[in-house]
């Protein structure tokens, strides 16, 4: 199983977004593959807040077509949404404290405890940073 990231599924969505392209690529290639996608309600929280800001894109979704999007990822064939038990909350709270990161920090790291907490090693974002502290991820790259 791959945890997807956000900015994934924004850049998945999004036509302006740079990476479009790339994204819906190597999502095609992962099914083809026959590959489980693992995503949090965090994520779709997250991915319905910036798909919809104006501030971020030219032509944000309205809150209905987000919606929709959220919905096909949370019920698509390959995609498995991960939540978060006890054994990912504790392991929240061990790495906030063991890395010294802040409130800028909380989400992101609570979607890597719960990934964590299921045995995803493997993980596709943009941002590869957000998560290389915790060293517990292999990274997919869009090359």
């Amino acid at each position: 199983m791959i945890g997807i990231d956000t900015n994934v599924l924004v850049a998945f969505v999004i036509p302006e977004h740079p990476d479009h392209g790339k994204v819906r690529a190597l999502i095609d290639q992962f099914q083809r593959e026959g590959r489980r996608l693992a995503v949090t309600s965090g994520i779709l929280a997250e991915f319905v807040h910036v798909v919809t800001d104006a501030r971020r894109f030219e032509n944000p979704l309205s809150m209905a077509e987000a919606l929709t999007w959220a919905i096909f990822w949370s019920e698509a064939e390959e995609v498995v949404i991960v939540s978060t038990d006890s054994i990912a909350h504790e392991q929240w709270l061990l790495w906030l404290r063991q890395h010294h990161l802040g409130r800028k920090r909380l989400l992101d790291t609570l979607i890597a405890a719960s990934w964590w907490a299921v045995g995803i090693q493997e993980i596709l974002t943009l941002n590869p940073a957000d998560f290389t502290v915790f060293d517990a991820f292999q990274f997919h790259t869009l090359d």
